[in-house]
């Protein structure tokens, strides 16, 4: 016997409600972030230009067309490509991604919140050049840098109780509404407007994690990102055409998100949207390494500094520990074989095994010439994780935040090296002040990949300084990117 179904349309889903009037409304007060998302900027162009060096990520790259160059389309820095920008955002958000070298957000989900900056660098440049083809005036970097702040603290502040991976989703879902809500902004969306644009995000098809896991893992992992913040710019363009939104999006009985991908289970909140996750981002500055292993690969740098002080090498290990946290055995403790470099960043054994080996992790460390040394996959057999139970409570604690990794390597002689503890990788916020330093470093490095010595003065007398910075035309300062 069928019942009546009502027809009225509902008001908009609270949680919708909540983002948009955070985008639209929230004053950035906060210096911290300011301050954090100015050098977030700079390590994350970084981290893309030093993807370009990478065939597999440069084939994905360009427009969709051969050939096709858009007249005051947004420019993909490092390259010479100007595209429209659904398919900037496509190729900025990739090369940002393909290294797993950029920011990192651990929570009930993980994530990477710089990779909304595709999303955000591709329509900001789009916008200043249209307007600057009309005689008006593009916009500053500042306000790319306040579209990220907000991009970040929406990604973030959803993943603070809400486990996508879960249910079988991948964190870019959150890429995808992050990027459409402050795309939203730029593009000058109404609020109604917005609100349409942020359903669409949530009722869009969302990507599973299929490929970030044993037995398939594989490079979809590196572009997925860059994917989802490019659909973001195309909803949001969607949207400023006026077509409808769909208001309980979330909420819809047997329709809406909650019911049909998230078990029934509506979103958990911890704090409202401010400045939050900006503030106490994570960068990856030593190790382009996922990021609940870059503690155990600091600790075995350490580690293989003390073998060659007793005079000894990876042969002579005889087993290893790994004393972790439970998201890193879930994630990255993996056996068997490894078919790719995206398998091999996602394996805490590999991620350890080099540094004691060779002294050193780099994205090159992942690619097929290094792996087929032998000894690599000799001693990933030797190496075992074991959770920790307190350590999986501080890295949950949003006091600590930790990620903590403890290794015990036993020498075949019967030697017990002292267990290395690493709690705090270099780019928390406990050691900021230690880590800028570097992440300064390792930008100018990677301007050095692509650019002549010319180009790279240029760029750092402009993108060095705070001030200077924030300043900066869009367009201006990605035609000093243009290679």
């Amino acid at each position: 016997m069928s019942s009546t179904i009502i027809n009225e349309r509902p008001q908009p889903d609270q949680v919708l409600e909540a983002i948009v009037d955070y985008v639209l409304n929230y004053k950035i007060q906060s210096k911290v972030a300011w301050n954090t998302a100015f050098y977030c900027f700079l390590d994350t162009i970084g981290c893309g230009l030093e993807a370009l060096t990478y065939p597999a990520c440069t084939k994905l790259l360009g427009p969709v067309v051969p050939g096709t160059i858009v007249p005051e389309g947004a420019k993909v820095p490092g390259t010479n490509y100007q595209l429209d920008p659904i398919q900037a955002a496509f190729n900025i958000g990739t090369i940002i991604r393909w290294l797993d070298f950029n920011d990192t957000w651990l929570a009930a989900e993980w994530g990477h919140p710089s990779d909304n900056l595709g999303g955000i660098l591709a329509t900001a440049d789009w916008l200043s050049r249209t307007r600057i083809a009309k005689g008006e005036k593009p916009l500053k970097m500042n306000q790319v840098l306040e579209a990220m702040i907000m991009a970040h603290e929406i990604q973030g502040v959803l993943a603070l109780e809400n486990s996508f991976n879960k249910v079988g989703l991948d964190h870019v879902i959150l890429v995808k509404v992050a990027s459409t809500a402050v795309v939203g902004r730029l593009l000058g969306l109404s609020k109604d407007e917005l609100l349409n644009a942020v359903s669409l995000a949530f009722v869009d098809g969302q990507a599973l994690r299929t490929y970030r896991h044993a037995p398939n893992t594989g490079s979809r992992k590196s572009w997925a990102a860059g994917d989802a913040t490019s659909r973001a710019v195309r909803l949001a363009l969607i949207a400023k055409t006026g077509e409808m939104g769909y208001p309980s999006a979330l909420t819809a009985p047997g329709w809406g998100f909650y019911d049909v991908s998230f078990k029934g289970n509506p979103f958990k909140f911890q704090r409202e949207y401010g400045s939050y996750v900006m503030e106490n981002i994570l960068f990856k500055i030593s190790f382009p390494a996922e990021f609940h292993a870059q503690t155990a690969a600091e600790a075995a740098m350490q580690l293989h500094q003390q073998l060659l002080q007793f005079g000894k090498n990876s042969h002579d290990i005889d087993r290893v520990t790994i004393r972790t946290h439970e998201a890193a055995i879930r994630i990255i403790d993996k056996k068997g074989p490894l078919h790719n470099p995206a398998d091999r960043d996602h394996c805490i054994q590999y991620m350890v095994a080099v540094p004691l080996i060779f002294g050193r992790l780099t994205a090159e460390d992942y690619e097929d010439h290094v792996a087929a040394d032998s000894r690599i996959d000799a001693l990933r057999e030797k190496i075992s994780c074991v959770e920790d139970p307190q350590f999986t409570r501080d890295y949950h604690d949003p006091q600590k935040r930790a990620i903590s990794n403890a290794l015990t390597v036993v020498l075949k002689d019967g030697t017990v090296l002292p267990e290395l503890v690493v709690e705090y990788p270099i780019g928390h916020p406990r050691r900021r002040e230690e880590g800028i330093p570097k992440l300064i470093e390792k930008y100018k490095r990677n301007l050095a990949r692509v650019f002549s010595e010319k180009q790279q003065q240029e760029l750092l007398g402009v993108t060095l300084d705070y001030d200077t910075f924030i300043e900066q035309d869009v367009a201006g300062l990605m035609d000093l990117f243009e290679r």
